[in-house]
């Protein structure tokens, strides 16, 4: 590799020597900070996330009803309703 090319391609494409914004050798030199930063779309979901925390993943008045109206013999299930489902699942092909 010729060190003379690679200085010619460097100044065609107008690349420059990049400084450091800082001095590596300096006694006592401030540190960098880094900085973090949220956008609005992730303070919401952290908003959202926080307020579905409490929520319960199973509906305890919606499954003890539905308990009760089983044992008691009172859930009716539509046969075509059943059927329409089943068929709709199947042309999904989710079963």
């Amino acid at each position: 590799m010729r060190v003379g090319a690679y200085n010619q391609i460097s100044h065609i494409y107008g690349a420059s020597k990049v400084s450091k914004g800082y001095n590596t050798n300096a006694v006592g030199a401030a540190a960098t900070l880094d900085k973090v930063s949220f956008s609005n779309i992730g303070k919401d979901m952290q908003v959202a996330k926080n307020a579905l925390k409490d929520v319960p993943d199973i509906r305890e008045d919606k499954v003890q009803a539905l308990s009760a109206s089983i044992a008691n013999g009172t859930y009716q299930v539509s046969p075509e309703s059943f059927a329409d489902k089943l068929v709709a699942a199947f042309e999904a092909k989710s079963i």
